[in-house]
């Protein structure tokens, strides 16, 4: 490399403006966001609004303008979805700077980070482990350089990327650092995407979006036979064709679910909006969603469970060296590291580099091998990292060590020479002969807040994986400690059997496993999966990103490589753990919400095709004008509907999503439409009734049940969702109360006798709907539920209050005190070395 050296020093500041001048620069293009003229065609061009202008066009030629009240859910949900999107895009563009990742780049022999899109052409760029390949290029150095291409080729070993080779952008550093010369920059690398993926906003598949795109799939077939049987009937049954026009318009308005996409979208993108405030990025709206449904979190210990803030704290020296030989060999290896990893940084800040050590050749350290090796033209070959790897048969002072600092919880490293003075770091093989020289202690913190975090997710009946590279025994320890269940069986990784089925089957038996390289990682998250779970992956390093990527819901922090922030579809840009909890918040919310919408709206449009039905078949004129539902659906769906979809809502999230909603919605609206039915056939029959009173007694029949519907669906019941109904009634109470509201809608006060029909239907139909949760869910889920301590709609039945689980950790909860106390009673000072009481405090 001294060769070479003058050939490192990089572009000219001179050189770097005149690529500029030339427009040679890596002009990333934005990220796939929508315009604000894509975003306001995106929210009014839509096939519901489509479908209402198109019924507006119909009441015009019926000359019926005071029946175009429903053009006004066009203009609201237009409105309220450009707003809503504009605003998540202003918050995610917010954050994205933070997570987006930057280059290293060398000019005038000096290194500067600078944004991706600084990058010039013939720049030379430095990586080191973790690093996010930004721009395409050739290596020009580099010391133990390997390159992951897994996510551009499928290939799962690190590739070995020596002078000459080339990178490509969008894969990732494993192990090593070098200097690459940029020449694929611009929109045809690949980086262009990849890097600007957090601004991503996407309106993304999740199995909300599919259930209502489902549901409305089915009634875009069944709206239009159902409207023409209706027209032909009317046509024959009414005086005026324009009266025919108008009744099929009406029913037609109350077929189409006009408001059910808008807050879907709606309680999508204040969920995202909501966790940007908290520094959560969520890179796509499904998002939101996937982490309430997850029943298996996968955690790596360091930088999730512990703060990842490596501390020195002691060595052990072995076979007869001095601690001051030792810590020379120490300072003299992590000074040799050119680019040095938060254990190695804790060394060297404790080490100071030696005189004398003239360095020969170097092995960086990789998360597959976990140890990384020196060799030094007169004190010979060394090699530091995981025990389990470097201890040779006869270090048995050393292992014994080892293993007591293990159980302590302390994170422990093995420093270890080669025999014979070789001077040469040997590749991916270890020295046949070598000896222990030397245990060194190091101290990781557990976040002050993981073993509420973790007790949270416990409470919420979500399996806890704790996998990390560590030491199986260290990693047990800590689990315990946080609060982890089943922590103090562990397994090394390097037992599980490479079988996908055994592998899965060890999956759920254990909590706890260590020694796991990245590609177990990865197999180890599609086992569960390939198991039925849903499965979350947390990690902050390069030796996570495989499981990242492929786990249903990819958790990165922050403060992590850039790699992995990368491929997450969350990023926690403060690092705090605590935002977890928020996250399940919020997808229960949008989850639950959504559905009590749907609710809604199915069995709005299951009582209009009913009553369209009976009435096609009976050939009597509509029981409805466009206005009279356009009055029931503002105040029985529309408005309160909006509140529904952000209101509060932490109720644990049930499955069978569009199921459930159809054995609720349908029966309701039949129930409701079989009332309305009766009660306007009562009335139409009655010779002293003229027909605005008949739809004036099935408009507030209608309108009744529809208020029982929307109470029904907002359990567990709240005072405000008490009022909200109540304030609902006392509107269509004004109306009717008001004369010129009262004839702009064409209603007119019942006879007194009406009154009785109308309460009667209400009440009986009522009743029935109300009764419809306990028939509609199956005593297999009522089982679920009483196991989990909730009854119907997410109701308490045990003794603990309701809202007692509340998406914040309890303060105080004990998680983890008799784990840690197990933990130290096995530990035995005298054999295993590290003194009394050293299992409390830090973990790693």
């Amino acid at each position: 490399m001294s060769a070479a050296a003058a050939d490192l020093t990089g572009l000219t500041a001179d050189e770097v403006t005149q690529r500029v001048a030339d427009g040679r620069v890596n002009d990333v293009p934005d990220a796939p966001v929508r315009t604000l003229g894509e975003i306001i065609r995106a929210n009014v061009f839509t096939p519901v609004n489509a479908i209402l202008l198109s019924l507006l066009v119909l009441i015009l030629v019926a000359d019926a303008p005071g029946d175009a009240l429903f053009v006004g859910v066009v203009v609201s949900n237009s409105i309220i979805g450009i707003v809503q999107e504009l605003r998540a895009r202003r918050e995610l563009r917010r954050l994205a700077v933070l997570s987006e990742p930057r280059a290293r780049v060398r000019r005038d022999g000096e290194s500067h980070e600078i944004d991706v899109g600084g990058v010039v052409a013939d720049d030379l760029l430095e990586l080191a482990s973790g690093d996010q390949v930004v721009v395409d290029g050739e290596v020009l150095a580099g010391v133990g350089l390997e390159v992951d291409e897994s996510l551009l080729t499928g290939e799962s070993d690190a590739v070995a990327k020596p002078p000459g080779e080339r990178v490509m952008s969008g894969s990732f550093v494993a192990a090593g650092s070098g200097v690459y010369r940029a020449d694929g920059i611009g929109a045809a690398s690949y980086a262009a995407a990849l890097s600007e993926e957090a601004r991503r906003f996407a309106l993304v598949d999740s199995e909300l979006r599919r259930g209502v795109n489902q549901i409305l799939r089915v009634l875009v077939w069944l709206i239009p036979p159902a409207s023409a049987l209706l027209l032909w009937r009317l046509l024959g049954a009414e005086d005026l064709w324009q009266e025919a026009l108008r009744g099929t318009v009406g029913a037609a308005v109350a077929m189409v679910p006009d408001g059910l996409v808008l807050l879907t979208s709606l309680a999508f993108v204040a969920g995202v909006i909501a966790l940007a405030r908290r520094r959560a990025l969520a890179k796509e709206l499904a998002a939101v969603e996937l982490l309430a449904r997850v029943d298996t979190l996968c955690l790596d210990k360091t930088g999730t469970i512990t703060t990842g803030e490596i501390s020195f704290e002691s060595v052990q020296p072995m076979g007869g060296w001095d601690a001051a030989a030792v810590t020379d060999a120490l300072g003299a290896m992590a000074a040799a590291d050119p680019s040095p990893n938060p254990t190695t940084a804790a060394i060297a800040a404790a080490c100071p580099a030696p005189g004398g050590w003239q360095v020969v050749d170097v092995e960086p350290f990789s998360s597959a091998r976990k140890w990384a090796s020196v060799a030094f033209a007169e004190q010979g070959l060394f090699y530091i990292g995981a025990p389990d790897m470097l201890l040779a048969p006869g270090d048995g002072e050393a292992r014994d060590c080892v293993q007591g600092w293990a159980a302590a919880g302390r994170r422990v490293l093995l420093l270890s020479q080669a025999d014979g003075g070789a001077v040469a770091a040997g590749g991916d093989g270890l020295a046949p002969d070598r000896h222990a020289v030397a245990v060194v202690v190091l101290g990781d913190t557990i976040r002050h807040d993981a073993p509420e975090i973790l007790a949270y997710f416990r409470d919420q009946g979500v399996d806890l994986k704790v996998i990390s590279g560590d030491n199986a025994a260290t990693v047990s320890a800590v689990a315990q400690r946080a609060g982890v269940p089943g922590a103090e069986a562990y397994v090394d990784a390097r037992q599980l059997p490479t079988d996908a089925a055994e592998l899965g089957a060890a999956m759920e038996s254990t909590a706890v496993f260590g020694r796991v390289t990245p590609h177990q990682k990865r197999a180890m998250v599609g086992a569960l999966q390939a198991g039925g779970r849903t499965v979350a992956m947390t990690g902050d390093g390069v030796n996570d990103v495989l499981a990242l990527k492929d786990a249903d819901m990819g958790i990165a922090m922050g403060s992590g490589s850039a790699a992995s922030r990368a491929v997450a579809e969350l990023v926690i840009l403060d690092d705090s753990f605590a935002t977890l909890p928020r996250v399940v918040d919020e997808g229960r919310k949008v989850i639950n919400n959504v559905e009590r919408v749907s609710n809604l709206f199915i069995a709005k449009a299951a009582y209009a095709l009913l009553i369209t039905a009976a009435i096609g078949i009976m050939g009597v004129s509509f029981p409805f004008l466009p206005r009279h539902l356009t009055l029931i659906g503002t105040f029985s769906i529309g408005v309160p509907g909006i509140f529904l979809a952000l209101a509060p809502s932490t109720e644990l999230v049930r499955p069978g999503f569009l199921r459930r909603i159809l054995r609720f919605s349908v029966p309701a609206g039949a129930v409701a439409a079989a009332c309305t039915m009766v009660v306007y056939e009562v009335a139409r029959r009655a010779t002293e009734t003229t027909l605005i009173e008949a739809r004036t007694v099935a408009t507030m029949t209608l309108l009744g049940l529809g208020l029982v519907i929307l109470v029904v669906t907002s359990r567990p019941l709240r005072p405000w969702k008490i009022v909200l109904a109540g304030v609902m009634a006392l509107l269509y109470v004004v109306v009717m109360a008001a004369g010129g509201l009262r004839d702009y809608f064409e209603l007119d006060l019942p006879a007194a006798w009406l009154w009785g029909p109308v309460c009667a239907a209400v009440v009986v139909g009522g009743a029935a709907i109300a009764a419809l949760p306990r028939f509609v869910h199956s005593p297999r889920w009522f089982a679920y539920r009483r196991s989990r301590g909730t009854g119907l709609d997410g109701e308490q039945v045990d003794s603990e209050p309701v809202g007692a689980r509340s998406a914040v950790p309890r303060p105080g909860s004990r998680t983890g005190d008799s784990a840690s106390g197990s933990s130290q009673s096995q530990h035995d000072p005298a054999t295993a070395g590290p003194p009394a009481g050293s299992g409390t405090g830090e973990g790693t």
